[in-house]
C-alpha cells in the first residue's frame, strides 16, 4: 500500500486531482494530512523518565573458558 500524503494547507487544490490522477493504481490511497505534532519531537525527557529507563547490553553473554589454539597452516 502507497499513500500520498497532502498537507492540510494544500488539499483544498490537490487532493481531487491527485486522487483522479491516482485513480487506476489499486496500491496507492490519497490522504490529507491532519496531524498538529509530531507525537516523536515532545521535547527532552524528565529527569523521572530518564531514571526509569533502563538500558540493557543485549548481546549475547561471552562462552566460558579459552580458545584452544589453532594450528599453524604453514607446518
Amino acid at each position: 500500500m502507497i499513500y500520498c500524503v497532502v498537507p492540510e494547507a494544500l488539499a483544498p487544490e490537490l487532493y481531487d486531482k491527485l486522487v483522479d490522477h491516482y485513480r487506476d493504481e489499486e496500491n496507492v490511497t490519497v490522504i490529507v494530512e491532519r496531524r498538529k505534532a509530531d507525537r516523536r519531537g515532545r521535547g527532552a525527557p524528565s529527569d523521572s523518565q530518564l531514571q526509569r529507563r533502563e538500558v540493557r547490553d543485549r548481546r549475547r553473554p561471552r562462552v566460558p573458558g579459552e580458545f584452544s589454539t589453532l594450528a599453524d597452516p604453514s607446518e
